[in-house]
């Protein structure tokens, strides 16, 4: 098994919505502020080379939308997925496997693309799409507070391609699943978000999608304003934290720019950050 850090493009989202109620005062240490109270945020995917599977893990937002549409975000920097995978030696074409942490459009827009004829189809056309059963209908059926960030043109074209699959099961984590790899269930930030758990060379890593999305979100009340149950948010990122600091896992962070893997340590405060790696660095 390999795995490759697949840099997917870079945005902005204002810093209150990301941190909640926490003050500016004390988020903007880690994570500073614009003239706009916008933070820097990255999009950041998992390639998982394993014999004859390529599996990623996420795909970032994507450019299909409208320009305004992106205004809302600033992106900055010109990465993409096309062009990390390409600079990995892989195409497209090449995946077999796309695992959807949630339907949120910056984890699963660029799965769609637009052709110019204005016809969507899935971007990656010989590989098999991954969601929870339980998330798809809650993503095709939206709540109000969650409408504005599940697209139906991300969603519906893979459906519509006869290319999805849909994981079932609740509790806290998925053994023996389908891909090689264990996923962790939590419910917090949205419902049935599937955090994958892979061991690697002796260790084990996560990706942390939105339960963790930046450094700066480790501290168990600093939860984004988006979560739908920031409560349970709160008691998901405790009892995962202490697992994770007790097993020593690794994290890998899909938002966060200028952090890609990370350990932990305990503190008089929790568990913090211990050790911070580049992932082609440290395996």
């Amino acid at each position: 098994m390999e795995l490759h850090s697949i840099a997917c493009g870079n945005f902005k989202l204002d810093g209150g919505a990301m941190f909640g109620v926490v003050p500016k005062l004390l988020w903007g240490k880690t994570n500073p502020a614009d003239a706009n109270n916008r933070i820097e945020m990255c999009s950041r995917s998992l390639l998982i080379e394993d014999g004859n599977r390529l599996i990623l893990i996420d795909t970032g937002m994507g450019n299909k939308q409208s320009e305004k549409f992106f205004s809302y975000y600033d992106r900055w920097g010109d990465e993409n997925l096309e062009q990390s995978l390409r600079q990995k030696g892989f195409s497209r074409d090449d995946i077999t496997d796309v695992f959807l942490t949630h339907l949120h459009f910056d984890h699963c827009g660029d799965a769609v693309i637009r052709k110019k004829n204005g016809v969507l189809e899935p971007a990656f056309k010989n590989a098999v799409f991954w969601s929870h059963e339980n998330h798809w209908q809650w993503a095709t059926r939206p709540n109000p507070r969650e409408k504005a960030s599940f697209l139906s043109e991300n969603i519906l074209p893979i459906e519509e391609s006869g290319q999805l699959q849909l994981l079932k099961g609740e509790g806290f984590l998925l053994e023996n699943t389908p891909l090689d790899f264990d996923i962790i269930l939590v419910n917090g930030h949205t419902e049935k978000q599937m955090l994958p758990l892979l061991k690697h060379q002796g260790k084990t890593l996560v990706f942390a999608a939105d339960l963790i999305p930046t450094v700066g979100h480790l501290p168990i009340p600093y939860v984004m304003g988006y979560d739908t149950r920031p409560l349970m948010t709160m008691k998901e990122k405790s009892h995962f934290l202490n697992l994770a600091y007790e097993k020593d896992f690794l994290l890998f962070l899909e938002h966060d720019p200028y952090n890609e893997l990370i350990s932990l340590k305990q503190t008089e405060k929790g568990v913090r950050v211990g050790q911070k790696h580049i992932l082609s660095n440290f395996f």
